[in-house]
């Protein structure tokens, strides 16, 4: 997640680089071509140019609020989890009576859940969740392809013992027990946003369209600007480039970059909160920004 209110224009170079030599090169080719093919046989309208780029101010504008759509709601399930957990925490110490191992337990395996829940959504080979697992809790979940799901079975089996010893009333275990339903809503809507593939047919069109902005605009400033058309065909490209990229880094929020939703700092903040909670002494630092622009 950006950090900074001004994104440096190398930062966006380094994005659009690529896109921005096929324009030069489509503007130059189309620049030659108006020049010395058609510019003694026909005019190019201008109306194409400009029905072409309010078309792409559509698709862009749709694509950017689609995508932000789903960094939000990225970001607002994790919200719910940090708040979430620290009421689960804070719930377990406070209410269960005589067995403070299993409370102590029970949160470690929360945290191991935070962190196999964010490797699944990064497709990461992450496994600092085992430390905060007993043996018995390892052996059981390899059994499991899904290793935050079969946590959250193991943490309803104990929650279920210490009610049948009567460390916790009926009430206070409903409560317990509905937190971790919204835990499994949380897991469950990170991975269907996860796991809910952008209509590619929108980025590939808005990518054909702004290729042919290109060109088409080019051709019809040539006539005026001559050899300055290549520049500023470019530079009106850029623009819509730059700002399409800009949507799209945003489609994945899950995605290690610097657009996507700081999972690293975010479990770690409850990581950190959840220890000290428990009166920990061996606690992590927080995560830090990297070069002050950006935290993971």
């Amino acid at each position: 997640m950006l950090l900074v209110q001004n994104i440096r224009l190398s930062r966006i170079l380094r994005n659009t680089w690529q896109v921005d030599l096929i324009m030069i090169a489509s503007c130059t080719a189309a620049y030659f071509v108006r020049e010395y093919l058609i510019a003694h046989h026909f005019e190019i309208p201008s109306i194409i140019p400009t029905v072409l780029g309010t078309a792409i101010a559509f698709f862009i504008g749709f694509n950017n609020n689609q995508a932000y759509d789903r960094w939000w709601e990225a970001r607002k399930v994790w919200g719910s989890l940090v708040n979430d957990s620290r009421s689960f925490t804070r719930a377990l110490i406070n209410y269960v009576d005589k067995d403070d191992e299993i409370v102590k337990r029970m949160v470690c395996r929360h945290i191991a859940f935070l962190y196999a829940l964010k490797a699944s959504l990064r497709g990461a080979v992450d496994e600092i969740y085992t430390k905060y697992l007993t043996t018995e809790d390892l052996a059981e979940i390899e059994k499991h392809n899904n290793v935050h799901n079969a946590l959250l079975n193991i943490q309803s089996r104990d929650l279920q013992k210490l009610s049948k010893a009567n460390s916790i009333d009926g009430f206070r275990f409903i409560e317990i027990n509905e937190m971790l339903t919204r835990f499994s809503d949380s897991m469950g809507m990170s991975e269907r946003i996860k796991n809910t593939i952008f209509p590619t047919t929108y980025t590939y069109l808005t990518k054909v369209f702004i290729w042919l902005f290109v060109v088409s605009f080019t051709l019809v400033i040539s006539k005026e600007a001559g050899i300055a058309s290549i520049f500023l065909g470019w530079m009106i490209g850029f623009v819509f480039v730059s700002t399409q990229i800009n949507g799209m880094s945003l489609v994945n929020p899950f995605e290690n970059n610097s657009a996507g939703v700081p999972l690293n700092q975010i479990t770690r903040t409850i990581e950190i909160n959840l220890l000290q909670m428990l009166e920990e002494n061996d606690i992590p630092e927080p995560i830090k920004p990297i070069n002050d622009e950006y935290v993971l």
